[in-house]
């Protein structure tokens, strides 16, 4: 072991002398949960903290970072490769099958190894994709760059959990029992929530939860200094997405995916800065571009599997660097509970893209709803005692949507409908369609039969679906067109011989807001019919949300599914059928296989107890 060390050192030194390489030493410090919205640095009102300001002051302050997919494993899996999630088949959180890395393809510390660096992870990964054993030199809890060899520069990830999602899930009688640091009538409730003493004492606590975040980070940054290495590392601090206050995590509005990003430069590496230290940013900058710009940072070329774009180093146009200005966004799976939202930010415009606008953002999903606020939100709903703007988040949500951020930051104005924006609409709807297209989306595909054909190669089976993918694409489209276009070319893809283009097709008509009444006998004819379960599932929903439908249909489908993945799918629109349109179901535990629900934490257990309550 002894002479395989000194073989490893010796042949690292050979390395970067060979390379001329004088590299800088790379930090990430990676708070969960955090949007911009509750940092004093970005918003008013925000907490002011220590950590975040002393790090500005040497460094850039970027006013545009997002981070693409609004929760943990999503959002990571775009880090570490550097890659669209969707195109890699990395979409979905909790994963159900973990998929491998696109063929040739490795996630980007990796290719940091390759050139001399240490790397360190501690300690969250959560990765939606297989990882290779050449990722991190250490990963674990107590992960640290002091183990690197003498003069090896090193890559370190420092993850802060204390804002995490789980830090508000008190229980009312804690709430009368403890009293936060920061006085809830201070506190400034964002216009998308109810003004209660429940939100201003959760706002209070997640207040709280930053001050002791910034506590962390200052030992941690001390730790840098004493250690000697601060003057000589380039620091990433960011969110790891949006915060977790209700309809923010799990959601493409900005609050679950516009982050706080600061970069502190020392004065030896300032030359690989795009403006002077002390500035704030404009450009943007997406998940999927960290791990190039990592790389470039290190002189290490940026794989051609990667999709992002570097945003620091000296060998960039820093012209065409700050004048970046769009970003997709995505949103599917979160735990049990189901979406498909494709969002795209050009300049001030945010255009939003809800495929299934009837799952309603306060569609239950288990682990949300631990947070008292949100039972709250949705009891004041049912008690119809919210206003207008309060109420969207628990309506069916448009099928498209267009919102000026800098005039509306909590997206509660939609401009899609006003002449005035129709060619931006437009524009946008077609920009964000072309991409999508030439990506492919994989969750064109849905998730049971993309893991049963394409999880063994994503990339792979996306390229080979592609022009497939395209059409199912077109056919969801058919529900942005006016009724009398859109029924003639609803009518055909419910007649193809693809049962995917009829499953689109029947999402397409349960989106339309006056249903498609004119196509009900062919809708039928697939909800009794059909040999695929996933086609009479959306044809049951049709009739479920547009008129009737006899609930017990649903509770024969969830018999017959073959796999617990298309069974949560059919609790998913059962939940949905529950809450918004009043339906009841005659369920029970023995209607799924027992090792469905063996797992308390599984899909289709949460689904299940959420239905009929825990099992006796």
């Amino acid at each position: 072991m002894r002479i395989r060390s000194l073989l490893v050192a010796g042949a690292l030194t050979i390395s970067m002398l060979a390379r001329g390489q004088d590299q800088p030493n790379i930090i990430w410090l990676v708070s969960e949960d955090n949007s911009k919205h509750f940092l004093e640095i970005y918003q008013s009102g925000g907490v002011f903290m220590e950590s975040l300001a002393s790090l500005a002051a040497e460094g850039l302050v970027y006013n545009h970072a997002f981070s693409q997919g609004p929760v943990c494993s999503v959002a990571r899996s775009t880090l570490i490769t550097g890659c669209y999630a969707p195109r890699i088949g990395a979409q979905y959180h909790r994963k159900e099958q973990i998929v491998p890395m696109p063929s040739g393809a490795r996630m980007f510390p990796a290719y940091l190894r390759d050139a001399g660096y240490y790397t360190t992870n501690s300690h969250k990964e959560d990765y939606n994709l297989i990882k290779g054993d050449d990722v991190w030199d250490e990963s674990a809890p107590k992960a640290s760059y002091r183990n690197r060899q003498s003069g090896q520069p090193f890559f370190h990830v420092q993850n802060f959990g204390v804002t995490h999602e789980g830090r508000l899930h008190f229980s009312i009688s804690e709430m009368d029992s403890i009293q936060n640091k920061t006085d809830p009538a201070t506190v400034e409730v964002h216009a998308h929530h109810p003004d209660t003493k429940l939100f201003r004492y959760t706002y209070a606590r997640y207040h709280d939860q930053h001050k002791k975040l910034d506590e962390q980070l200052m030992v941690f940054i001390n730790q840098l200094k004493e250690d000697g290495v601060y003057d000589d590392a380039i620091i990433f601090y960011y969110g790891d997405h949006g915060g977790v206050l209700p309809g923010s995590k799990g959601y493409l509005y900005e609050r679950g995916i516009h982050v706080p990003l600061i970069v502190r430069i020392p004065p030896k590496w300032q030359h690989l800065a795009t403006g002077p230290v002390g500035s704030r940013i404009d450009g943007f900058v997406r998940f999927m571009d960290f791990g190039p710009t990592v790389l470039n940072l290190a002189g290490v070329p940026t794989p051609t599997h990667m999709d992002g774009q570097a945003f620091l180093g000296s060998n960039l146009n820093n012209e065409e660097v700050l004048q970046r200005n769009t970003c997709i966004s995505y949103a599917d799976r979160f735990d049990e509970k189901y979406d498909f939202v494709r969002g795209l930010r050009h300049g001030k415009f945010k255009y939003i893209r809800n495929y299934q606008p009837f799952n309603i953002d306060g569609l239950q999903n288990n682990y949300r709803y631990r947070m008292e606020a949100y039972e709250e939100w949705r009891a004041l709903f049912q008690a119809q005692k919210l206003r207008a703007a309060h109420q969207q988040f628990f309506l069916p949500r448009p099928v498209e949507a267009l919102y000026d951020i800098e005039v509306d930051p909590f997206e509660l104005n939609n401009l899609a409908e006003d002449p005035k924006y129709a060619s931006r609409v437009a524009a946008m709807r077609k920009s964000l369609q072309e991409q999508l297209q030439g990506l492919p989306d994989l969750s064109f595909i849905p998730e049971p039969i993309f893991i049963r054909e394409g999880s063994k190669n994503p990339v792979s089976y996306g390229r080979a679906q592609q022009a497939r993918i395209g059409h199912l694409q077109e056919i969801a489209d058919l529900a942005l067109l006016p009724p009398n276009e859109a029924l003639p070319k609803l009518k055909k893809a419910l007649k193809s011989s693809d049962p995917l283009a009829q499953y689109w097709a029947l999402i397409a008509c349960t989106s339309m807001p006056d249903g498609a009444s004119a196509l009900g006998k062919k809708i039928n004819k697939l909800a009794t019919r059909s040999r695929h379960t996933l086609v009479r599932m959306r044809a049951l929903e049709y009739q479920g949300m547009h008129g009737q439908m006899d609930p017990q249909d649903l509770v024969h489908l969830l018999a017959d599914c073959e796999d617990p993945i298309t069974a949560n799918m059919v609790l998913n629109t059962m939940v949905l059928l529950q809450d918004v349109q009043k339906k009841k179901f005659a369920l029970h535990w023995d209607l799924v296989p027992p090792e469905w629900v063996e797992n308390t934490r599984s899909n289709v257990t949460r689904r299940l107890e959420y239905l009929i309550g825990k099992r006796g």
